[in-house]
């Protein structure tokens, strides 16, 4: 069936449109194989999401590393801002617009359009601090998505029912948010950036999680797979996201 005949009659309104509950699937036609969508699914997804990585890790790579290149991008900050409203535009395209994010090949033009964005806005902010604050970082987000995903595949916790956890988080990374935009123009305060980073490092490890469940479609909820550059979106955003908040954590600025 098709998906707007698969989710006929969904209860779960609060959810995105791409997201459903699981038990959809239990009452589609026999003639049709889930798990077998499912395993394409994952595929599609992580091909994508291995491009995405290593692009974004090259250009990171490149930034750190050549002199030349990271003193061109940090005495032209309008560069940042042009990828910056690259990046907005066309999360806002693939995000909002389900219809356009389905069509091929716009939506892989946008993803790319979106992945080269955001390499370049992670390479010009990982350019201020030193190389091996970088690569720490890089490390550490490697290991983390490695473990969650392990954890996400084996483990019988069902992340997907847990949007309460994750909304109280996500409120309390804005209060910390508005205190920290209130208090810095008086002095820059440490230890609040620093509960900052660790607030928004554990809440993207489990949006992680939530998102590796969703793909799998083995808890509670799973995305269509129709959905597979939703997915893809949502996957590399977490990692980036971990990523960037470890960096502020743990990252040294440049001498």
């Amino acid at each position: 069936p098709s998906y707007q005949e698969a989710t006929a009659g969904e209860e779960d309104y609060y959810l995105l449109p791409s997201i459903q509950s699981n038990k959809t699937n239990l009452n589609t036609d026999r003639k049709t194989n889930p798990e077998s969508d499912k395993v394409n699914l994952c595929l599609q997804v992580y091909a994508i999401l291995m491009f995405q990585l290593f692009v974004t890790v090259g250009v990171v790579c490149l930034f750190t590393f050549c002199e030349p290149v990271r003193f061109f991008i940090q005495t032209n900050p309008t560069l940042y801002m042009a990828s910056y409203f690259m990046f907005l535009g066309t999360y806002i395209a693939l995000g909002c617009c389900g219809d356009l994010r389905r069509q091929f090949p716009w939506n892989i033009i946008l993803l790319v359009l979106f992945t080269l964005s955001m390499a370049f806005m992670m390479g010009f902010i990982s350019s201020f601090y030193n190389t091996k604050s970088v690569m720490l970082c890089l490390g550490i987000t490697a290991l983390v998505c490695l473990s969650v995903t392990v954890f996400s595949f084996q483990s019988k916790i069902d992340v997907t029912s847990c949007q309460g956890v994750l909304f109280s988080l996500c409120m309390a990374m804005l209060l910390c948010a508005i205190t920290i935009s209130i208090v810095v123009p008086f002095g820059y305060v440490p230890w609040l950036h620093a509960i900052y980073a660790v607030i928004g490092a554990i809440l993207f490890t489990l949006f992680l999680a939530f998102d590796t469940q969703q793909l799998l479609g083995n808890k509670r909820y799973t995305i269509s797979p129709e959905e597979y550059v939703f997915a893809t979106l949502s996957l590399y955003l977490d990692i980036i996201y971990l990523f960037s908040f470890l960096l502020q954590l743990t990252g040294g600025g440049h001498e």
